[in-house]
């Protein structure tokens, strides 16, 4: 008789299970590897297409005749760079593919890479600059130097032609570059961002840069210019960095620069700008720098300025008509503030205690000022203090500092020049401040802000039990001693 075979327990009801989990997993493989295939495919053929894409023949012609202007004619692109955006790239250029086409995109002109094209003793702008119409940055650095045959100007230059894309124009450190900016660059509507910086520019600001709407960088640093600053300028609402340094400018600060809220930088040191500080530069909350210093300013500080909570950096100095003093602001309002440089500016009055409020602080430029009292001795306790200018002015008193602030600042803190102020420090002595106390000829003098009676009286006991080799009077000892020589010499 044959034994029944006993099916295994199970095995009938996962057949179905395995055979449809098998099934499943192929049909979504053989899916995704459909879809993977023709993503790649596409790629592929993309990327086939723009390193394929042929050049715009007219804008290569131009490319090598604009850079033949800028190097010399011995520049031979055609044959060097039979592909400019393709397998023989040029350094300083870039391409972007428009309508199955190459164009060419950025240009930058000079030393700015290891490899970049020098230019020529005698570079020149040619038309064909201005029909590489795609161009959306455009740079010159160290290009233009003093040219024996004269000097370039860009008035003349037709710079309406690259208006539909240019958003990025820099003129850096030719100072061959001369004559005024033209007021044709308000043409370059795209434009966010003009740079400026040392080269030979002069003659007053076009007021036509104002009406470049989209501008966010407007740099205008280290040329010739003079006149006043436009007031139209203020319009320019999305700037975040205004720098004008070190030029020539002056009249007074615009007051339309209160319109510019999302400033994050603005700097105007180096000028001959007069007024007061206008109080509308309280509305820009945003703005982290502001570099006024080497200027004519006067007025002093005013309240608005504690509404810049935002401020990390303001530098008023070497305002020698600047006045006022320091208690018209609260200066617990400005948290942010890191650096403080008030140097030569006409101060006056007491330096407030609530300047070490700012506990971010790192750098205090007081000096060259008339400011009188005493130094706080909570300017110590600041805790990210590590420099301390207090030179030149009319301070008195003792300065209360421990002498971990000595040595945490050390040549960073200077208070020299303050007759009446004196220190008792035991080491880390501040350069060119007296002790408060000394003795000299048999007598207590008091060096710096004269004490009350009830002071000497409680600094005599001190004094008498002093065992410090300062407090003797070397002169007084020397005396002594002759006065028991010579005894000795006549008893004998």
């Amino acid at each position: 008789m044959e034994r029944a075979q006993i099916p295994a327990i199970g095995a009938q009801p996962m057949l179905p299970f395995i055979f449809f989990f098998f099934f499943f997993f192929f049909v979504i493989g053989s899916l995704s590897g459909s879809c993977l295939g023709q993503h790649t495919e596409d790629e592929s053929n993309s990327s086939a297409m723009e390193v394929t894409a042929p050049m715009d023949s007219r804008q290569r012609e131009a490319l090598y005749s604009a850079i033949q202007g800028f190097v010399g004619k011995w520049w031979n692109g055609s044959d060097l760079y039979p592909d400019p955006c393709g397998w023989t790239p040029i350094e300083g250029v870039s391409c972007e593919v428009y309508d199955g086409l190459w164009y060419v995109s950025r240009l930058s002109v000079g030393p700015i890479y290891e490899n970049s094209l020098r230019c020529t003793r005698n570079p020149t702008f040619t038309s064909h600059l201005f029909d590489l119409r795609r161009l959306t940055a455009l740079s010159f650095y160290k290009c233009f130097s003093s040219s024996p045959h004269g000097a370039v100007t860009i008035s003349d230059l037709p710079w309406e032609r690259l208006s539909r894309n240019l958003e990025s124009l820099e003129f850096r450190l030719n100072q061959g570059l001369t004559g005024a900016i033209p007021a044709s660059l308000s043409h370059l509507r795209q434009l966010r961002s003009l740079i400026v910086l040392e080269n030979g520019f002069a003659g007053e600001l076009p007021a036509e840069i104002g009406n470049l709407k989209s501008l966010k960088r407007l740099v205008l640093s280290g040329n010739r210019f003079t006149g006043r600053i436009p007031s139209g300028f203020g319009g320019l609402t999305n700037l975040l960095i205004v720098d004008f340094s070190r030029n020539g400018l002056s009249g007074s600060i615009p007051l339309t620069f209160g319109g510019l809220t999302s400033l994050l930088k603005l700097d105007l040191s180096g000028n001959n700008l007069q007024g007061f500080l206008p109080d509308e530069i309280g509305n820009l909350k945003n703005l982290t720098l502001m570099d006024l210093g080497r200027n004519n300013l006067s007025g002093g500080l005013r309240s608005p300025i504690q509404e810049m909570g935002s401020l990390r950096v303001l530098m008023l100095s070497n305002n020698p008509k600047f006045g006022g003093d320091l208690t018209g602001v609260n200066w617990s309002n400005l948290r942010s503030l890191e650096v403080l440089d008030l140097t030569n500016t006409g101060l006056t009055g007491p330096i407030p205690e609530s300047i070490s409020d700012l506990n971010g602080l790192r750098h205090l430029g007081l000096g060259c000022n008339s400011l009188s009292g005493t130094p706080p001795a909570k300017l110590s306790s600041m805790p990210r203090l590590s420099s301390l200018y207090l030179n030149r002015n009319n301070l008195s008193g003792k300065l209360m500092f421990p002498k971990s602030f000595y040595r945490r600042t050390r040549w960073r803190f200077r208070a020299e020049d303050n007759p009446g102020l004196c220190h008792e420090a035991e080491v880390a002595i501040p350069f060119g401040v007296k002790q408060c106390l000394l003795e000299f000829s048999g007598r207590t003098e008091v060096v710096g802000k004269m004490r009350s009676e009830e002071e000497d009286f409680y600094r005599k006991p001190q004094l008498e039990v002093s065992t410090g080799y300062r407090n003797f009077d070397v002169g007084l000892v020397a005396r002594e001693v002759l006065v028991v020589v010579a005894t000795v010499l006549i008893i004998c």
